[in-house]
């Protein structure tokens, strides 16, 4: 009952009980001139304003108990709805979302069920059962019986007893004996579609219509938590798509620039040799193998540090200690990194800021002739920034196209950046080292990054 309700209804009564005093005390007014009299009367009202009170009181018991337990169920529902967000791996949410909706209304037994495009159920997590049930009951259910009213026609159901509907059909001889039910359909924006059944309440001997509302509430939450986990693996699903395509267009790049040198090289050399100029060809030839070296360097790097990825659940700066570590192993240049914790990256910002530090690394290893390299990352502002600073020899900017052998790598970090757009920057002269900054838009700041992945 509404608090407004409750409010007429005991003013009403009072009124009633007021005019009932009032017509008591007129039509037994001889009788009240005696202390007997006066005493009936006062008796009447006093149980009169005790019925009042007690009536209020009942109604306000309900209605906090009400309350109570919608609090606690909105606890509840914000909790499982944190602990499910927290995960962004497809499985996983589907197991959470089927642990959290047992949990939450004291269920024994949860299952949830996957549904393709034909209608058959396509994966049945259950929550509840143990393996060795579950190897004992055999294959997953093909959506007969009860499971079949709500994989079909997408009603929820809610049953006292499964057994004594005549719907009930198909149960495995070994399957956990259960009687109470109930299913409601998840609706997914996504192509996801999926129905999310609970048996065996444990602290009553069925589900309440009450219980049917919570989880219509909950099934929507997990329908949310599902959209935005399949929406991330598709987003991983492009990026890792698109990465590919970058990575063999700066292979085949890059590769065709060292060839072009290469054979500008063999054909000096072949000039110089019909001139009779041995000396100067064995110079260009030196040049020619200290190329072949590098390149081989070059593949070799780039292969090992395609090993390194960042996934869901895998911190940032861990990937990064072992891009560091897998770099000493082939450079002797002493490296430093310090990595702010808990940096707020789109997946694909990760991907490209992970691999613009492994290109700058490979720069500082084939040019800079350093002793010492620093990697930085830390967040300021809504702001990511990333940079790779060494001691080095460095070089003029201007001319950095006009050297004597091909520097791809940083076009392809400027690229990189741009294609999440962020801003590159590099800094460099001679003697004075180089710095290479990035500056990412971190996630859910304004202006995030999105990176384009139609490129």
């Amino acid at each position: 009952m509404k608090l407004r309700s409750l409010k007429w209804t005991f003013a009403l009564l009072l009124v009633s009980l007021f005019v009932f005093v009032e017509l008591s005390a007129y039509s037994l007014g001889p009788l009240l001139a005696t202390w007997k009299g006066r005493l009936v009367m006062d008796l009447v009202s006093l149980v009169g304003f005790l019925f009042l009170a007690g009536f209020a009181f009942d109604r306000f018991s309900r209605m906090h108990l009400r309350l109570e337990h919608q609090n606690r169920e909105l606890f509840a529902l914000h909790r499982a709805g944190l602990d499910i967000y927290g995960d962004l791996s497809l499985d996983t949410v589907l197991q959470k979302v089927v642990d959290q909706a047992a949990q939450l209304l004291d269920a024994r037994y949860g299952a949830i069920s996957v549904i393709d495009r034909e209608g058959a159920i396509k994966q049945f997590i259950t929550t509840g059962v143990s393996e060795e049930q579950r190897q004992a009951i055999g294959h997953p259910p093909v959506g007969k019986g009860l499971l079949g009213v709500v994989l079909h026609r997408g009603e929820r159901l809610r049953l006292p007893d499964i057994t004594a509907d005549p719907r009930s059909a198909g149960i495995p001889a070994r399957h956990p004996p259960m009687r109470s039910l109930l299913a409601v359909p998840v609706t997914c924006k996504g192509p996801f579609r999926g129905n999310l059944y609970l048996a065996e309440k444990e602290s009553a001997s069925g589900f309440s219509g009450e219980d049917e509302e919570t989880v219509v509430r909950f099934s929507t939450i997990a329908a949310i938590a599902i959209d935005s986990a399949y929406l991330h693996q598709q987003l991983r699903a492009l990026a890792v798509a698109e990465e590919r395509g970058r990575i063999g267009r700066e292979m085949h790049d890059g590769l065709a620039q060292v060839l072009a040198y290469v054979n500008t090289k063999a054909q000096a050399v072949e000039e110089l040799l019909r001139q009779g100029k041995r000396e100067q060809a064995q110079d260009q030839l030196r040049q020619l193998s200290e190329a072949a070296r590098e390149v081989h360097a070059d593949v070799r790097e780039q292969i090992l540090g395609l090993r390194i990825d960042v996934f869901p659940g895998r911190p940032m700066d861990e990937a990064l200690r072992e891009v560091v570590s897998l770099w000493r192993r082939y450079c002797p240049v002493a490296a430093e990194l310090d990595v702010q914790p808990d940096l707020k990256l789109s997946p694909v910002a990760e991907l490209q800021v992970l691999r613009i530090v492994q290109e700058a690394l490979a720069n500082v290893r084939k040019h800079s002739r350093a002793e010492k390299a620093h990697i930085t990352l830390r967040e300021l502002d809504g702001v990511v920034e990333v940079v790779v600073q060494d001691d080095g020899e460095g070089f003029d900017p201007a001319s950095k196209y006009r050297v004597d052998r091909p520097r791809f790598g940083l076009a392809i970090m400027r690229e990189r950046a741009e294609s999440i757009g962020a801003t590159f920057a590099l800094e460099s002269s001679p003697g004075e080292g180089t710095r290479v900054t990035v500056r990412v838009p971190a996630k859910g700041a304004a202006g995030e990054n999105h990176a384009s992945l139609d490129r």
